[in-house]
């Protein structure tokens, strides 16, 4: 097996140490949805990398929705092409606020937007 990064397995252990209430070590854990798709070119995706290296250090997990997709309402489901208005991809990473969580999240290359939510465990 591959040995892993150093980001990768700090984000392991914090995933491991999250306790019930959903805080890491004090803090809590903000989603940020990422909205808006083009095609990538190397300069979004060298700027989607640096963003990733600059909040390795809170990172819980990012991924991506670059396949399929579909949404279903009480009418019945559609496909959901990748457009300008889609979500594309998220993040979980640690803050000690909203406010904090919005600062860093101000910092990401979004396409057309990125929405911040404070994560709360039922």
């Amino acid at each position: 097996m591959p040995a892993i990064g150093a980001a990768t397995a700090a984000r392991r252990a914090r995933c491991r140490r999250a306790d019930a209430s959903g805080k890491e070590g004090g803090v809590k854990r903000y989603m940020l949805l990422h909205y808006g798709f083009e095609t990538p070119t190397p300069e979004i995706m060298a700027a989607w990398g640096k963003w990733f290296d600059a909040v390795a250090d809170r990172t819980v997990e990012h991924g991506g929705f670059h396949g399929g997709a579909r949404e279903i309402g009480r009418d019945g489901a559609r496909d959901l092409p990748m457009r300008g208005d889609s979500i594309t991809g998220y993040s979980i990473i640690t803050a000690e606020s909203l406010e904090e969580a919005e600062r860093i999240a101000r910092d990401n290359p979004f396409i057309a937007a990125i929405r911040v939510y404070e994560i709360v465990p039922h």
